[in-house]
């Protein structure tokens, strides 16, 4: 007895729940209220016939018009760096980087970079020595915040332009400038409070990815073959983006759409159609509307799904902006602050852990979301005041 008393107590005693557990745990409760939330609401068959619905028809209308998009906006990117206009950008625009941000004239590339292509592309150039050497060490950290303010930037003000609005993607553009200032400020003030770098020790040096673009080795290449080659060299990377698009459109999108938009028809009930589902955000919307309608102008309590959406993916909170124009949920006061805001933040929260890793500077993190959530906050407020002020 005495051996099989002695066996079993330590099997007790490592006995513990790991995080694991509590992960599993976590999600078990949160797909219960979810799914029994809205099953209670809609009944079970009209709720799964309504999320496929909509996220085929998601797919249909508006995944592939991003698709296209990022092809078009891709080759027109790459034969702008290709041809060296960026460079030619960031020599002109280097004397404003250092007044703005406390950046080298250097970091105006990291910007360009990522606004033609997406967040994790001033990493690229972050990993490049030849690069990295115009900063000092306290810099470095702050080019997660300033790429990740400016990530999808193009593709999203292209997207905005073709539902008919020209004027307020621009102020949405000057605003999400003003949040990526208070970002990136915000961030370096934080780091020099915590003296973070008085105690930093640096990893292992990882081997440095050469990210230069090397010079061109087909001297007798021609402009019109340069340009094409150019044009679909960035076209194919705008097809492998606009796909890494699709699956968090589809998924996020389809869930914020269900506690979005109430039954299609009243008079008739639930059907299990496209975009059906519990309107439980306009009503958080109402709740918070004291705060919400003096910061940001919101035309109805419907249009917080888009800053939310935007935290996790902007592509998939793009894909609300037809539906709610087609309801006139939304006005161009609610355009300039979703392009501020969706470029802003540009769905840090996804991307902010990895990217700030890749910086080598992981201790960071929360500190780096902190100043960002404050940024995208006051970029969509600097829209909607602009926009008041202009339109």
């Amino acid at each position: 007895m005495q051996i099989a008393h002695k066996n079993v107590l330590p099997v007790m005693r490592n006995t513990k729940i790991t995080k694991q557990t509590y992960y599993a745990l976590i999600l078990l409760i949160l797909l219960s209220l979810y799914v029994g939330f809205l099953s209670a609401n809609m009944g079970i068959s009209h709720f799964f016939s309504s999320i496929m619905n909509t996220a085929y028809r998601l797919l249909i209308d508006t995944a592939l018009y991003i698709l296209a998009i990022s092809v078009v906006m891709g080759a027109f990117g790459n034969m702008l760096m290709e041809f060296g206009i960026v460079n030619l950008l960031n020599k002109i625009f280097a004397p404003l980087m250092k007044p703005l941000y406390g950046l080298p004239g250097a970091s105006f590339l990291g910007i360009m970079t990522s606004y033609f292509s997406d967040n994790p592309a001033i990493i690229v150039l972050a990993n490049d020595k030849k690069y990295i050497k115009y900063f000092k060490k306290e810099q470095v950290p702050c080019l997660c915040n300033l790429g990740t303010s400016f990530g999808m930037g193009l593709i999203l003000t292209t997207y905005m332009i073709g539902q008919g609005f020209i004027i307020e993607p621009i102020i949405g553009n000057i605003g999400a400038i003003i949040g990526s200032v208070v970002s990136v400020r915000l961030l370096n003030f934080i780091i020099k409070r915590k003296k973070y770098f008085d105690t930093y020790k640096p990893p292992l040096e990882a081997e440095s990815a050469d990210c230069d673009v090397a010079e061109d080795e087909n001297i007798s290449e021609g402009f019109m073959e340069k340009m094409v080659r150019s044009m679909l060299d960035g076209g194919k990377s705008g097809v492998e983006m606009g796909l890494k698009i699709i699956p968090g459109l589809l998924i996020i999108c389809t869930i914020v759409m269900t506690l979005t938009f109430g039954v299609a028809d009243p008079s008739v009930g639930y059907q299990g159609a496209a975009y059906e589902g519990v309107a439980l955000l306009p009503k958080l919307g109402d709740i918070f509307s004291p705060v919400l309608t003096p910061l940001y102008g919101f035309t109805s309590s419907e249009a917080i799904a888009f800053p939310i959406t935007a935290l996790g993916a902007v592509g998939a909170a793009m894909s609300l902006v037809p539906k709610m124009l087609g309801l006139g949920l939304i006005s161009g006061n609610d355009i300039a602050v979703f392009t501020a805001i969706g470029m802003c933040w540009s769905g840090y929260l996804s991307t902010h852990v990895g990217m700030m890793d890749a910086l080598r500077h992981r201790k960071l993190v929360s500190s780096s979301i902190l100043s960002h959530t404050i940024g995208g906050l006051a970029a969509g407020a600097a829209a909607h005041y602009l926009y008041m002020l202009f339109m």
